[in-house]
């Protein structure tokens, strides 16, 4: 194409940027060089734009990049509906390709997708949304269109009536403003060589705000500043500014004047670098950020205003007296109990906000020590009503000290770095992925940085046939999935599975019902059950024969995971030296699948409307049933100081397929299995003979929820 001289002229255009998002590298130099050719004032700083050209059909994804980029402006109500696409340019003008469509249906239709997102999962591409959206599939590139040489009559009279201004804009259109143009206007316009009525392709509209750095008011878009200078002899070049050229132009140049470079490969340890140096970057200096990423200048905690004389004089004498616990500086939360309503709940809730925002942002040190200081604050007893009480607490420092001082402080009891966490663009994205069910912190991010997706519509459009089948699954039923399960309905479940598992083996098969149920949720994510038999050899390869007689009936949809990890391993604890990659917590027989209830009205005649549920299903041997109950019961920051307190107060491992002793490796009995006589009647008492061999006091369920 850069060898066809081009015939359009858009020298009086506003300054115009191209976003970068789903625009391959030699197709992005190609529009930039007829950009230039045509004189139009191109720019690559999105905040100097007017005039912003992009692979976008939404008006929230524009609002997004716009965001991104750290545009100020203020959206224009009228032009700015929540949800609704721009009409597409659909005239007839000869020689303009149509253009393909491709719709998510919603999930009560059944839909056939294009073949450049045919999915791997069972042969079928359809994926649940609930409301109907489109994607805008460009029919070709820039660089595969010529001028079209059609015959004088046959020209197209793009002219407008004597009394209006020539299209394509209008004098006034730019004023103060900033536009979002579909690509495709620039496309059509080379194509028919003349500039197109840019509001055929509008998505998104906003007025322009001051910057931050200066009280002036931004240039008037009517000034044309020269940010390219444009030179008729040099064919193929993209010229850049004087002085040192941006790095855009040095890498336009080198693909024009060069073959193209051999792909670069990065090893996996490599990619995860390159995108956590770009999560560092992106929120450093961030208000939610760890002091670690304060780059290049930390922010400098503020003092607490109080001294030590207003502490004795106004609080000690209406401090509440401090638990065992807090006196005694119990560090392990799983010595303490821990109900699920605390007098601090809005504080701490706000608490797991910047714990959430920690997790996204690579910083698993944070993650860690806001889960103590959450796990202490919720086991205290009494409203707190001053930083000595917080600084007395085991696990909370003068950081949270602080943070409580600024929500107790603050006229609307919100911490700055809660609020600056809900306004983030880059966040809401990031936690969007990570509750995909099977993408967690790291895959988030690489979604978001490595693969440059922004939400669910970019992973289906780009990247289907690159997630895994879990991830696909989870994606698909992404809004069934948030959907929560009340109480009855983990009963009716863990019924189902129990009778199952009964009719493989025998009546004696034991059921416990763990996870958020247990600890009394009136609402759970998903069901976890554990199921168990006196026999030993009951229990071997039991998960699969569960999950085939489910599948038979219809219950399970898909199986995505089952594993027999402790079978192959003859029921056994799990060896205190391992070579198996990547042994955790949980190493038990389990399958992980996907549940849709089968009794519905007209059940014959019309499609199940259940929604589909997450279920695990854990089979533990009865030798360590305890072990396996007390885990799974648990909430993560009790399991994770079970851990540390076997490890750190007895010298011993502890997981949810027993106890071993670190250093000769042995397995320690805590359930009485050794003797038939003394052996555990069922899990519950077997939970409680944990506990006591670990030296600890039996906390019940209700009792661990740590946050």
């Amino acid at each position: 194409m850069s060898s066809i001289p081009s015939k359009l002229d858009l020298s009086t255009f506003p300054t115009t940027y191209v976003l970068q998002a789903h625009v391959p590298a030699a197709e992005l130099h190609d529009i930039e060089q007829h950009l230039i050719k045509s004189g139009a004032p191109l720019t690559y700083d999105i905040c100097e734009a007017r005039l912003v050209l992009g692979y976008i059909s939404k008006p929230r994804r524009a609002k997004f990049e716009l965001q991104a980029g750290n545009v100020r402006f203020k959206p224009i109500d009228a032009l700015d509906p929540s949800d609704t696409v721009s009409p597409d340019l659909e005239h007839k003008s000869p020689g303009i390709p149509r253009i393909k469509r491709r719709k998510l249906q919603d999930t009560q239709t059944e839909s056939t997708t294009d073949e450049s997102t045919a999915s791997e999962h069972e042969g079928s591409s359809t994926i649940s949304s609930e409301t109907e959206t489109e994607v805008e599939v460009e029919a070709e590139p820039l660089s595969q269109l010529s001028i079209p040489q059609a015959p004088t009559s046959q020209t197209i009279d793009f002219s407008p009536p004597a009394e209006l201004p020539p299209i394509p804009y209008y004098p006034n259109d730019f004023a103060n403003r900033i536009k979002v143009v579909k690509l495709r206007w620039l496309r059509d316009s080379v194509h028919l060589g003349d500039p197109q009525d840019i509001h055929d392709y509008l998505v998104y509209e906003a007025e322009l705000l001051p910057s931050q750095s200066s009280s002036q008011t931004p240039e008037p878009p009517t000034a044309e500043p020269v940010l390219v200078e444009v030179d008729p002899g040099a064919e193929g070049k993209i010229p850049g500014r004087s002085g040192t050229p941006r790095g855009i132009v040095d890498r336009a140049k080198a693909e024009a004047e060069s073959k193209p470079e051999p792909r670069t490969y990065f090893s996996r340890a490599s990619k995860r670098d390159r995108i956590s140096t770009a999560a560092q970057h992106d929120f450093s200096n961030r208000s939610f950020a760890s002091a670690t990423s304060q780059n290049p200048r930390p922010q400098r905690t503020s003092l607490l205003h109080q001294t030590t004389s207003e502490h004795e004089e106004g609080v000690s004498g209406t401090l509440p007296p401090m638990p065992d616990w807090v006196s005694q500086k119990k560090v392990y939360s799983c010595e303490r109990a821990t109900p699920p309503n605390s007098p601090n709940d809005v504080f701490i809730a706000q608490l797991k906000e910047i714990r959430t925002a920690r997790l996204l942002t690579d910083d698993t040190i944070g993650v860690r020590a806001y889960s103590t200081s959450i796990a202490s604050l919720a086991a205290y007893p009494y409203q707190i009503q001053s930083t000595s009480e917080i600084l007395a607490l085991p696990g909370c420092d003068q950081k949270i000290a602080h943070l409580f001082y600024e929500w107790q402080t603050s006229p609307d009891h919100r911490i700055q770095a809660a609020k600056d966490i809900a306004d983030d663009p880059v966040l809401k994205v990031l936690r969007l992925f990570y509750e995909i069910w099977g993408v967690g912190a790291t895959t988030a991010r690489e979604f978001y940085y490595a693969r440059k997706w922004r939400d669910l519509d970019d992973i289906v459009e780009f990247g289907w046939n690159s997630l895994n089948r879990v991830q696909q699954i989870g994606v698909k039923y992404y809004n069934e999935f948030s959907l929560k399960l009340p109480r009855a309905e983990v009963e009716a479940i863990a019924d189902v599975v129990k009778h199952h598992a009964q009719k493989v083996v025998d009546e004696r098969i034991q059921c416990v019902k763990v996870g958020g149920y247990r600890r009394g949720k009136a609402e759970n994510g998903d069901v976890d059950l554990i199921l168990s038999h006196p026999e030993q050899s009951a229990t071997a390869g039991l998960v699969d024969k569960i999950v085939r007689s489910l599948e038979q009936e219809g219950w399970i949809t898909h199986t995505l995971t089952l594993n027999l990890t402790n079978t192959k391993r003859g029921q056994e604890t799990l060896p205190y030296v391992t070579n198996t990659k990547g042994a955790g917590f949980d190493t038990l027989d389990k399958a992980l699948v996907v549940w849709q209830a089968q009794s519905h009205p007209n059940q014959r005649e019309v499609k199940n409307p259940n929604p589909h549920r997450r279920v695990d299903i854990i089979i533990s041997p009865w030798r360590t049933v305890g072990c396996a109950v007390a885990g799974w019961t648990s909430d993560t920051t009790f399991q994770r100081d079970l851990r540390r307190y076997a490890k750190e107060v007895k010298g011993w491992k502890f997981d949810s397929s027993g106890v071993r002793e670190r250093g000769s490796g042995k397995w320690i009995d805590l359930e009485g299995w050794a003797d038939p006589r003394t052996r555990c009647k069922d899990p519950f008492e077997a939970e409680k003979r944990v506990f006591e061999g670990l030296g600890l006091q039996y906390r019940e369920p209700w009792d661990r929820c740590t946050g």
